[in-house]
Formats: C-alpha cells, structure tokens, sequence
C-alpha cells in the first residue's frame, strides 16, 4: 500500500510555538484595534475645531479618518496577500513573511507612542494603518502553518486552543495597561495620555516577545518550484488556486458561508463598543469591563466549540454557532440597559470564540491535500476582510439612512441567515470522500 504523504505527524514543541503566536499578536486587536487606541485617538483630537484634523495637508473629520484608515488597511492586505502567499508556498518562505508583517505591526504599534497631540495626528493614524497591515498580513501566513503541524484530527483542538491563549494573553496585558492608565502615579508617570502611549509601547515589545519563541519553534517547508522569478511565483499560485476553486464546490460553498457569517460576526466584534456607548449609553470603563468580558468568556467558547466539533461535526457545529449569532442580533434590538447588554455580551464570547477557531479549523481541514496552504489562506484571509469593510460600511449606511443602528441590526442578522442557508447543504455532503478523510 502506498503511503500517504498528506499524513502529518504532531510534534507538540512545534504545535506549542504555533500558539504562541496567538497569544503574541491577539495584543494588538484587543489593545489597539478595540480597547485603548479608538478611546485615546477620540480623546486628543475631539478638541479640533468640528472634529477635523490635518492627516498630511488634507482636512477630514477624526471619525471618517479613523474609519478610511482601517478599512485601507484590511484592503491593502486583501490585495497583496493572494501574490505573497503564492511566492512563499513556491519558495518555501511562510515564516519568512510572517517574520516581516509581525516586526512592521509590532513596531509599528511602538511608533503610536509617537502620536501625542492633534498636530501628529499624521504620525498615528500612519502607524496604526501599518500596524493594522503588519497583524492581518501575519494572520495569513501563520493560519497557513495549521495543516502542516498536526494531523487533521487534532486542528479543532488546536485552533481552539491558539485562540484560547490568545483571548487571555491580551485580556492580562489590557488589564496591566488599564491600571496602569487609571493609576499612572503607581507606575511613576505622569499622566493618563503617557501612561496610554507606553501602553502601546507595550503591545509592540509583547508581540515581538512572544513571537521569538513561535519563530524558534516554527520551521520553513520546502519550495515547491525551482525559479528565481519571485513575482510570476506568486501570479501563477495564485491563478492556480483560482482554477481549483472552480472545480472544487464544496470549498467554494464553505468560503461562501464564511463570508457572510463572518462579516456579521466582524462587524459585532467593530461596532459592539460604539452601540453601547449610543444606544445603552454605558460609560467608558463599563464598556471596557464588558469587552474583558467578551474576551475571558471566548476562551470557553473556543474549547466548547471544538468539543460539539466532535460531538456534533464541524459543519454541524457552524450552523449551531450561526443560529445563536442571529438569536443575539434579535436580542440586541430589544435591549436599552446596560445589564442585559452584558449578558448578551457575555452569549457573543462563547460563539464568538467557538465560530472564529473552528472556521479556521474546518477550512484547514478542507484544503488538507493541497501544497499550497499559503495561497489557500489568501483567500480565506479576502472574505474575512472583505466582508470586514462590507459589513461595517453596510451598518453605517443604513444608521446614516435610518437614523438608528439598531435597524443596523437587521443586515447583521441578513448576514448570518445567509450564512446558515449556505452552510446547511454541507450537513448533506458529509458522506463524501472528502468529509470522510478530513473529518468535517
């Protein structure tokens, strides 16, 4: 018989500084992204004349800026990671790239300490863009790594278990920066706004900390093709993978789902805050305690999660994970206290943790037999971005038409409906040979 050369042995050094990273990077999305940086951007420039600030000559008011920037960002990554990931699945350089968008996220993140007025708004919103490119661009080749280090049966565990680490690594690090934000003379600082530049000093040295020991542990893959045209690499792997998505319906089905429940469920993890700041008019540091809720309740979510994977099978476990997503949506428009607000807030961590780990696991589990992980990812790394600015644009237009963002909430619970319509028919296929071998 001949031997199976997708069969993947586990070696738990290596599987341990994999999720490593998770607890790495998972900094900057809770510190930068949705705890500290919007509140501290908000506080120095709402003082500019009608909220406008000058980013390089250009006056645009603080929020739209913010916003632009962001969504920038995740589209610059969404456009070049296709053409990286295919040059690092033919040379062999995955960790190479991970290596470049972690140090230009990390550094970048350091260089926020930099922004300490309205007049260097330039200087922060750049460093955040870069810092937002430097943590997605990571993402992509570090998921890509997932079906090579472990045999399928165990990428549920281990997926859960990367975003575990990584939901508590960065709720302990928010904890250190908000006392240290709260009570600056403890730590011998002067002020609020300085001890909230040193924290994102912090996330930069953290990032990079942890990382060393996912980089040490983490070993390149063989290339794939002998050329030393590098930008033709990564236009025919890519062009690749684009044809056998043609011919692959299964993949494309789960890709579809995906990018639908995936925007509703980016778009809460963007707006949640902003919802109970407008709509349940909770204070600063209510909110604050709500998102540590969000993360430490994650952690059981993913492990949960990658429990009914086993009990129930991966698709099975998306379409529960789903429906409780858009009971949530219906919840929120019926909520006005903060109370009930943190309850529900405390039902989006359980499936925001299980539906995040297992969608990576179940897509790693889909492209098992395919060399090209990197370029696979790409395009899982485009729907969850793409459906990142889609969602958000969305839940703006329709409060900026309706005056309300709780009629907002319809298009995500539109989202997640969609998304459960197009996983479902998968529960059918699960007879399939390639259900069978992946265990989906």
């Amino acid at each position: 018989m001949a031997k199976d050369t997708n069969v993947v042995s586990y070696k738990p050094k290596v599987v341990r500084s994999w999720i490593m990273y998770d607890w790495a990077n998972s900094v900057y999305n809770l510190v930068i992204t949705t705890a500290i940086f919007p509140i501290y951007y908000t506080s120095v420039t709402k003082a500019s004349a009608n909220g406008l600030v000058n980013f390089y000559g250009f006056e645009i008011k603080n929020t739209v800026l913010y916003a632009y920037a962001l969504s920038a960002s995740f589209l610059v990554i969404a456009f070049i990671s296709p053409l990286l990931s295919g040059i690092a699945d033919n040379r062999g350089s995955k960790k190479f790239f991970m290596k470049v968008f972690c140090f230009i996220g990390a550094l970048s993140c350091m260089a926020l300490f930099f922004f300490n007025s309205v007049q260097t708004v330039s200087i922060g919103i750049t460093a955040f863009m870069l810092a937002t490119m430097g943590y997605a661009g990571s993402i992509v080749f570090y998921n890509a790594f997932l079906p090579e280090i472990a045999p399928q049966n165990m990428h549920d565990k281990i997926s859960a278990q990367g975003y575990a680490m990584g939901y508590i690594g960065s709720s302990l690090l928010l904890i250190i920066n908000l006392v240290m934000i709260q009570k600056p003379q403890w730590f011998g600082i002067t002020d609020a706004g300085l001890a909230s530049r040193i924290a994102f000093v912090t996330v930069g040295v953290w990032w990079i900390g942890f990382a060393l020991i996912t980089f040490k542990g983490l070993h390149e893959t063989p290339k794939n093709r002998n050329t030393n045209n590098y930008i033709q690499q990564g236009y025919v792997a890519l062009y690749h993978v684009w044809q056998q998505l043609k011919t692959e319906p299964i993949l494309r089905r789960f890709l579809s789902a995906f990018f639908f429940y995936n925007m509703g469920v980016q778009t809460v993890m963007y707006v949640a805050s902003l919802f109970g700041a407008n709509e349940i008019k909770m204070t600063e540091s209510l909110l604050i305690a709500t998102l540590l809720v969000i993360q430490f309740v994650a952690v059981i979510g993913a492990l949960l999660f990658a429990w009914f994977s086993k009990l129930l099978g991966n698709i099975n476990a998306l379409c529960l994970a789903t429906f409780v997503w858009i009971a949530i949506c219906v919840s929120a428009y019926f909520i006005y206290n903060a109370t009930p607000f943190i309850i529900l807030a405390g039902v989006v961590g359980l499936v925001m943790g299980g539906i995040q780990a297992l969608s990576r696991a179940t897509y790693a589990k889909l492209i098992k037999s395919k060399p090209e992980h990197a370029s696979y990812f790409s395009f899982y790394d485009i729907c969850d971005k793409a459906g990142m600015v889609l969602g958000t644009l969305s839940f703006g237009l329709i409060e900026a038409i309706s005056g309300s963002m709780r009629n907002s909430i319809f298009a995500l619970a539109a989202f997640f409906i969609i998304g459960i319509i197009l996983l479902r028919p998968l529960q059918k296929l699960k007879t399939k040979s390639i259900f069978k071998t992946n265990g989906v």
